[in-house]
C-alpha cells in the first residue's frame, strides 16, 4: 500500500486514525499502540502476506535476543556470541533475499559457470526494518536499552510512516515516546502539523517528482540502448533526476513525519535541504541522515574513524560507502556510486585540510568561494545520480557522452523562431527524446519544471518556519492539486526508495 494511493489516503489512513484516536482517548493507550500495530502489520501485509510472517518472524527473533542480552546475565564471552550471531543472523537475511543473485551473477561472470538463479521476492524495507534491529540489539548489548515489552518493541520496528523507507530510528528516539504515550500527546497543533506535512510531502511526490520520472524515463531507456543523446538531452536528461530523487525522497520524508505527528510521535528528521549544501560532507549530513548516521555509528567509527592517521581516515571513508553505496541495491552502478562519494569525502577532507595548513580557512566564509562551492558541489551531487540512475555502466557512459558532446540540438519548430540566432550555432531535429515530441510546449514546460525546482529547493522556507495562517493556506494548495493527481492519474508510482 503506498502513502499515495486512493485506498491509503481515503480508508486506511481515516480508519487507523479514528480506531487509534478513540481507543486512546476513550478506553486505555496501550489498547491504542495495540491498534496501531495491528495496522502497521495489516499495511505490510497489504502488499505481500508471506512477507509478513517474514518481518513478524524476524521481529520475534531480535525481541528474544535482546531479551537475553539487556540483563547481562551471561559471561562477557557467552553474550558477545550471541551479540555476533544476532547481528549475522540479520545480515544473513538481508544478503539471501537481496544480494543472493547478485551474488550468482558475478561468480558465473568470474569462473564462467553457470548456477541457476532463484525466484526472490525483495521485501519491502528489509534493509530498514533489520537496521533498526540490528541497532536495538548492539545497544542492548552496550547497556543502553532498559527492559522493554513485546508490544513497544513491534511497534517500534513497525510503526507504518518509517517501516518501509525509513527513518532508521534509534530506540532512544522513539521508545521513550511510546512508553511514556498519554492521551494529551495526540493535541491539535501536532495533528495540523502532520496534515501540512504529509500534504506537502504529497504534493513533492505526486505533482513534481512523477512528473519528472515521466520526462526522464524515455532518455535514460534510449541511453541504455545504444543511442546517443544530445547535449540538451543529456543536461535535462541529469537534472530531471535529479530533482526527481529530491522531490520524491523528501516527500516521503515528509509523509513520514507527518504521519508520525498524526498518532503522537515524533520521527527523527531525516531529510534538511541537501541540495544547499556547500560541500560533500554538509551535503551527506543533510540527505538521509539516519542513513549517514548508521553508516558512521556501526561502520565508519569501528573501522576506526579518523583515530588512526589521515591516510587510514582516507581509506575508512572509502569503504564505508562502499558498503554505503552497496546498501541501495544489488547493482554495481550503486557500489559505483557510492564509492564515487567516498572519493568526493576524501577530496573535500583533503582540500579542507590543505586550507587549514595554509591558513586560509577564513576564505570558506567568503561569498564568491561559497558560490563556487555550491556550484561544485550540486554538480558533482547530480553526475553522480546518473550512475545511481542508470541500470547499466553503458547506459551511464551515454549519458555521460551526451553532456560533453556540446552537440546542441533543438526541436526545428524552435529554431525557426530565431532563424538568426540558433540555425548558425544549433542543429534542428524533428523529434527529441527528453520531451517525446517535437513540440515547444514540451520543451518549455520542462524547461520551467526545472527552474521552479530550482525555486523551491533554494527559496522556500521550511515547515517549521510557517505560521499558522500560511499552514493552511498550504494545506489547501497542495491538497487540491495532489488530489486532482491522485484521483486522476491511472498509474501510481512506488517512493525511489521503496525498493532499497
Amino acid at each position: 500500500m503506498l502513502f499515495n494511493s486512493i485506498e491509503f489516503i481515503f480508508i486506511f489512513l481515516p480508519i487507523t486514525f479514528a480506531l487509534f484516536y478513540f481507543s486512546v482517548k476513550y478506553t486505555n493507550v496501550r489498547i491504542g499502540l495495540f491498534v496501531l500495530s495491528i495496522a502497521s502489520l495489516f499495511f505490510y501485509g497489504y502488499w505481500n502476506l508471506p512477507c509478513l510472517f517474514l518481518l513478524i518472524a524476524s521481529i520475534s527473533t531480535n525481541y528474544l535476543i535482546s531479551k537475553i542480552l539487556i540483563p547481562k546475565q551471561p559471561n562477557k564471552i557467552t553474550r558477545r556470541i550471541i551479540l555476533y550471531s544476532g547481528v549475522i543472523l540479520n545480515l544473513s537475511l538481508i544478503g539471501f533475499f537481496k544480494y543472493y543473485n547478485f551474488f550468482l551473477e558475478n561468480i558465473n561472470y568470474v569462473i564462467n559457470s553457470d548456477l541457476s538463479f532463484k525466484e526472490i521476492i525483495l521485501p519491502l524495507g528489509i534493509s530498514f526494518f533489520t537496521f533498526q534491529q540490528i541497532i536495538y540489539i548492539i545497544d542492548s548489548y552496550k547497556g543502553k536499552i532498559q527492559s522493554t515489552s513485546f508490544l513497544e518493541y513491534l511497534l517500534y520496528i513497525s510503526f507504518f510512516p518509517q517501516l518501509i523507507a525509513g527513518p532508521i530510528v534509534k530506540p532512544e528516539q522513539m521508545l521513550p515516546q511510546l512508553l511514556n504515550y498519554n492521551p494529551q500527546t495526540i493535541h491539535s497543533e501536532k495533528v495540523l502539523n502532520g496534515i501540512v506535512y504529509f500534504l506537502l510531502g504529497l504534493f513533492k511526490k505526486v505533482v513534481i517528482a512523477d512528473t519528472f520520472s515521466m520526462y526522464i524515463r524515455k532518455p535514460f531507456a534510449v541511453a541504455e540502448s545504444g543511442v546517443d543523446l544530445s547535449f540538451i538531452e543529456s543536461l535535462y536528461a541529469t537534472l530531471g533526476y535529479t530533482f526527481q530523487i529530491y522531490f520524491d525522497f523528501s516527500g516521503y520524508c515528509d509523509m513520514a513525519i507527518g504521519l508520525g505527528f498524526l498518532f503522537g510521535v515524533t520521527l527523527p528528521t531525516n531529510f534538511n535541504s541537501p541540495y544547499k549544501a556547500h560541500s560533500i560532507i554538509n551535503f551527506w549530513r543533510n540527505w538521509h541522515i539516519t542513513l549517514s548516521n548508521f553508516l558512521k555509528d556501526y561502520i565508519y567509527i569501528p573501522l576506526g574513524g579518523n583515530r588512526n592517521g589521515k591516510i587510514r581516515q582516507r581509506v575508512n571513508l572509502l569503504i564505508t560507502m562502499f558498503i554505503g553505496g552497496l546498501w541501495h541495491g544489488a547493482s554495481w552502478t550503486f557500489v559505483f556510486w557510492g564509492t564515487l562519494h567516498g572519493v568526493y569525502l576524501i577530496i573535500n577532507h583533503t582540500f579542507i585540510a590543505i586550507l587549514k595548513f595554509l591558513h586560509l580557512d577564513s576564505i570558506r566564509k567568503n561569498f564568491i568561494y561559497s558560490t563556487l562551492a555550491w556550484i561544485i558541489t550540486f554538480s558533482s551531487v547530480a553526475f553522480a545520480w546518473i550512475f545511481f540512475r542508470a541500470s547499466t555502466f553503458a547506459g551511464a557512459m551515454q549519458i555521460i557522452k551526451g553532456l560533453f558532446s556540446f552537440d546542441i540540438k533543438l526541436p526545428a519548430s524552435i529554431v525557426a523562431l530565431f532563424p538568426t540566432i540558433l540555425k548558425p550555432y544549433i542543429t534542428p531535429v524533428g523529434t527529441l527524446t527528453y520531451a517525446g515530441n517535437a513540440s515547444i510546449s514540451g520543451l518549455l514546460f520542462e524547461t520551467a519544471l526545472i527552474i521552479i525546482s530550482f525555486l523551491i529547493v533554494f527559496f522556500t522556507p521550511n515547515i517549521p518556519e510557517l505560521s499558522d495562517r500560511k499552514k493552511y493556506i498550504l494545506i489547501i494548495i497542495t491538497f487540491y492539486l495532489s488530489l486532482q493527481k491522485v484521483l486522476f492519474c491511472l498509474e501510481e508510482s512506488e517512493f525511489i526508495y521503496f525498493q532499497f
